[in-house]
């Protein structure tokens, strides 16, 4: 396994909105990747198209794409994991669709059952499932499985869950929701210990000052702030980073905002 850098760049991206002007070159670094290793060595090139655990840092333009160009060129696949960008985050149906870019391969869970019932699906390009579905007509196609693949009780959740997203429109209603989202967000701008803000669709992340010598405990004081007075939030380092609920109102996000402003306000 090899890592390429990420895109996060406080100096040059600070209170962006939307995708960051800065960071596209950075994916030239799976050239250099693919010189070392050499590409007959390498599987497949994983990334999500927002990475969320790592404290929401979103691609600069263009560079996805570049990721595509560069593994279809020495014939690596390609897998976006979308966990958290997939099933309406972005304000489309994957991140794969708002920046689009087809992968070889889609990693899902989560808003696939609406987070309540444990599922994951993984969604292939022709190419890989014909690999494994044709065959000697006496093996069995992609003979793989676990203890719960296919449970009945998951399953029902994943067609119900998928069936509220077409009836209400989720899968897009995030899109209605950004500019909104946004504008809430970066009001934040100013208060203390924010030193940087960024959105995409309905996923944002406000960005505090460590304590120095206590890295993450600015962010986990909010956190418990924001607990006893009725909001969830998920800190990451020290990191707040906010993913809402795709059927949240206007007035909501104000609320949600308006605590977080109070909150950051007491912190020390």
């Amino acid at each position: 396994v090899d890592h390429m850098p990420h895109t996060h760049n406080l100096s040059k991206n600070a209170f962006s909105k939307g995708v960051p002007e800065y960071g596209t070159e950075l994916a030239d670094e799976l050239e250099r990747i693919v010189t070392l290793h050499d590409a007959s060595t390498i599987a497949a090139v994983i990334v999500e198209p927002v990475a969320g655990s790592t404290g929401v840092l979103i691609p600069p333009p263009g560079y996805l794409k570049r990721l595509r160009e560069i593994t279809k060129k020495h014939g690596i696949l390609l897998i976006f994991d979308e966990v958290i960008t997939g099933y309406g985050r972005l304000g489309t149906p994957f991140g794969a669709d708002y920046f689009d870019v087809v992968p070889d391969m889609l990693v899902t869970a989560k808003g696939l059952t609406n987070g309540v019932i444990p599922m994951g699906a993984v969604i292939v390009s022709p190419e890989i499932h014909d690999a494994f579905m044709n065959g000697p007509e006496h093996v069995i196609e992609f003979f793989h499985g676990y203890t719960y693949s296919g449970n009945p009780l998951a399953s029902a959740a994943g067609l119900a869950t998928l069936e509220t997203y077409k009836e209400e429109g989720l899968l897009t209603r995030g899109a209605e929701l950004a500019p909104k989202f946004q504008e809430a967000l970066h009001s934040l701008k100013g208060l203390p210990h924010v030193i940087d803000i960024r959105n995409i669709g309905m996923v944002g992340a406000i960005e505090l000052q460590p304590i120095d010598g206590q890295p993450t405990k600015r962010a986990f004081s909010a956190f418990l702030k924001a607990f006893e007075q009725g909001l969830l939030i998920r800190t990451t380092g020290d990191i707040i980073a906010l993913s809402p609920p795709l059927i949240i109102s206007e007035s909501q996000i104000d609320q949600i905002v308006s605590t977080l402003a109070g909150i950051l306000k007491t912190l020390e």
